[in-house]
């Protein structure tokens, strides 16, 4: 009994713990409902990766009002991130079936099949790195984001916080790192390729003529039309 007795005391102990961090996690999904992150758990980590062979490292990152970026990159990133957006509440139930198929097939996590809201959740609070663990916490931030903010402000804050490059994170950050521009100047074609970047941004910041990455640009960009932004 007495050993009963102190599981049940650390099993309660773990579930108080839990609830608290996910109090912890909704107070501060409330507070960017208003207010402007300043970084990221994503960013943080990065920046900590980057510090060790380069102490005076930092990172690239300008906040940008929403009406400050393109509606070109706008349309880009619905078109090739999340092409139901607007429709669902968080989730996109056919592409999560596809995704766990994929997965299931090679034995591993490696399609998400992520909409943007929880991209943005996993960006906000979590690590990179995949497992069923971190899939089930993104899960539960998206639904804090999408009970509490509208989606135009999920849009802009995930314009301005996701991972662009090496160090680059946020639309006015990459407009300027990889064509001198701002983000409400870019073009069509310009935003196209930027959000054909997206799913492997380290990569395509190194490797900028990387086959395949000229034509996925150019088939997002025949999309963009159809996309519907907030």
């Amino acid at each position: 009994m007495t050993f009963l007795r102190l599981f049940g005391r650390l099993l309660l102990l773990l579930i108080v713990l839990v609830l608290l961090y996910q109090l912890w996690l909704f107070g501060h999904v409330l507070w960017w409902k208003y207010e402007n992150p300043s970084s990221t758990a994503f960013m943080r980590q990065q920046l900590a990766v980057l510090q060790e062979s380069d102490p005076q490292a930092e990172l690239k990152y300008d906040w940008v009002p929403y009406a400050q970026i393109s509606p070109h990159l706008k349309r880009a990133l619905v078109a090739s991130e999340d092409a139901k957006f607007l429709e669902h509440e968080g989730f996109d139930w056919e592409g999560i079936q596809t995704a766990w198929e994929k997965n299931a097939k090679r034995g591993r996590i490696s399609a998400g099949g992520s909409t943007i809201s929880q991209q943005l959740a996993k960006n906000l609070f979590l690590s990179g790195k995949r497992s069923y663990v971190r899939k089930a916490e993104e899960a539960i931030i998206t639904l804090m984001i999408e009970a509490t903010w509208d989606k135009r402000r999920i849009f802009e804050v995930y314009l301005n916080v996701i991972e662009w490059g090496v160090g680059v994170y946020g639309a006015e950050a990459a407009a300027r790192h990889y064509y001198g521009s701002s983000a409400a100047k870019l073009g069509p074609a310009q935003a196209a390729r930027l959000a054909a970047m997206v799913p492997k941004p380290r990569f395509y910041d190194k490797n900028r003529n990387a086959r395949g990455l000229n034509r996925k640009a150019a088939i997002i960009q025949r999309r963009m039309r159809w996309a519907d932004i907030p």
